[in-house]
């Protein structure tokens, strides 16, 4: 298949789109604690995205803190020179077929629990997941891949440095893989004194003050996947990690090996016909304004019709822009589409707070086999993916402050729409691909499940109409 010798506009907007949500959003580290990446080359072919799921269990690394369950989504893009994986994202700076040099940028998952706080932590002040600037070199040869990852944290919450050296081997025959590795991760007394150390104003009789200071952690771990179809993906993995004995020795720690676990899918949306490395496939560009929802409007609520007023007592707005490029045309001869936006939308909180912007970035699922669909051509359309805001919606700012919960900026997205073609409407053939419609801009933390989403349980919707054309 051929590429266009130069990307469109809106193919370059996708892909720079997925760095600068890498920025914000930062990525995260491994799925085990100290593992260089298991979610490297999920995708099939360069220039593809995917979406999924990955549900970890892994013991907490504290005292009396039992296990700790984790829903990861996925939000998987593979360019030629950027990459967005789940929660890590970033530049490719040689990307040969030996070696590749990366820089990325992630979100460190460690950090005190969310909820049920054992009482071996009672009383401490918490500590955050980080965001960390990181290089990363990666020589691959017959025998094995061996990897150098140097995180910084450029959050200032643990203020340290991590080193990660890995070796891993890909083992493939027919739709498996199988991938085991070892990891060790040198780690700086900063960091180790944040998530492992005790303050002397957080002493206690039981509890005293403790500095683990530098130390080295230790990772084996086995990942899989099997291809269950051209696109669908089955993802699993087990680990297990030996904290440092001077972290071991802290107070608040357990003494034990970490064990975790993880299963999930994945959908490859390269593992078919890439349609928009194709010439000829449109460029969509869709212009939407809308209001916020009354309290207990629910996206369930509002796309079957059961809630559909917008807010009457500190109502804000959003207006926003979508451009999107076709992944996927008439799958398996259906008349249904899958297209990649990328999507900037302000918003007016009407002196609440100050103002701000949020970037989205979403695969959108797009049905238009109607009955009537050949006199009105109507879509109907869901689309999935992340969104980052400048700064958390008043509406959810404020609906977390009112349980006690933290906010998060980042969150999931969901896009559901319906629309009719304004040409077919009013008889004008060049307007055919021109389409009116309403739809919902939902934010949520996936019922406070995800660790990556701030474990942030509500969001916020929007309904607004909009005006979306193929070119």
């Amino acid at each position: 298949m051929k590429r266009s010798p130069l990307p469109s506009l809106p193919h370059r907007l996708l892909r720079s789109a997925a760095l600068v949500l890498g920025g914000l959003c930062a990525a995260a580290p491994a799925l085990a604690a100290g593992n260089t990446e298991p979610l490297t080359e999920i995708l099939s072919q360069p220039g593809s995205a995917g979406l999924g799921f990955v549900t970890r269990v892994e013991r907490s690394p504290y005292k009396d803190a039992g296990n700790r369950y984790d829903l990861l989504p996925l939000y998987l893009y593979e360019g030629e020179r950027l990459f967005l994986r789940a929660n890590r994202g970033g530049v490719k700076i040689l990307n040969s077929g030996e070696q590749r040099l990366d820089v990325f940028v992630e979100q460190r998952l460690e950090g005190f629990p969310t909820e049920n706080l054992p009482a071996s932590l009672a009383g401490m002040a918490t500590r955050d997941s980080a965001i960390d600037l990181g290089l990363a070199y990666r020589w691959r040869q017959p025998w094995g891949t061996l990897e150098a990852e140097f995180v910084h944290d450029i959050g200032n919450t643990y203020k340290g440095n991590e080193l990660r050296l890995g070796y891993s081997y890909d083992w493939r025959s027919g739709p498996w893989m199988l991938r085991p590795s070892l990891t060790v991760a040198v780690r700086d007394s900063k960091l180790n004194n944040y998530y492992y150390g005790v303050q002397p104003g957080e002493a206690t009789p039981g509890r005293p003050a403790y500095a683990p200071g530098a130390g080295i952690n230790t990772s084996i771990g086995l990942y899989g996947s099997y291809d269950l179809t051209q696109g669908w993906r089955l993802l699993a993995g087990i680990s297990a990690t030996m904290l440092d004995a001077k972290v071991k020795d802290s107070p608040i720690v357990q003494k034990g090996v970490l064990p975790a676990a993880y299963v999930g899918v994945a959908y490859d949306f390269g593992g078919h016909k890439r349609e928009w490395a194709e010439n000829d496939t449109p460029t969509y560009f869709k212009a939407l304004y809308g209001k916020s929802t009354e309290d207990g409007c629910h996206l369930a609520k509002i796309i079957t019709a059961q809630c559909l007023s917008t807010a009457k007592t500190n109502s804000t707005s959003i207006t926003g822009i979508q451009v999107g490029k076709p992944f996927l045309n008439n799958v398996n001869g259906w008349p249904l589409d899958f297209i990649g936006y990328v999507g900037l939308t302000h918003h007016n909180d009407r002196g609440l707070q100050p103002n701000g912007v949020q970037l989205d970035l979403f695969m959108k699922a797009v049905y238009s086999g109607f009955p009537w669909s050949d006199r009105v051509k109507t879509r109907l359309g869901l689309g999935v993916g992340v969104s980052m805001a400048q700064r958390v919606p008043y509406i959810e700012a404020a609906s977390q402050a009112a349980n006690g919960k933290p906010a998060s900026r980042m969150l999931n997205y969901l896009d559901p729409t319906l629309d009719v073609s304004l040409g077919d409407l009013i008889g004008y053939r060049p307007l055919k691909e021109t389409y009116i419609g309403f739809g919902v801009s939902h934010r949520s933390g996936i019922f406070g499940s995800s660790r990556l989403l701030g474990n942030v349980n509500g969001g916020s919707n929007y309904i607004y109409t909009y005006v979306e054309s193929a070119l």
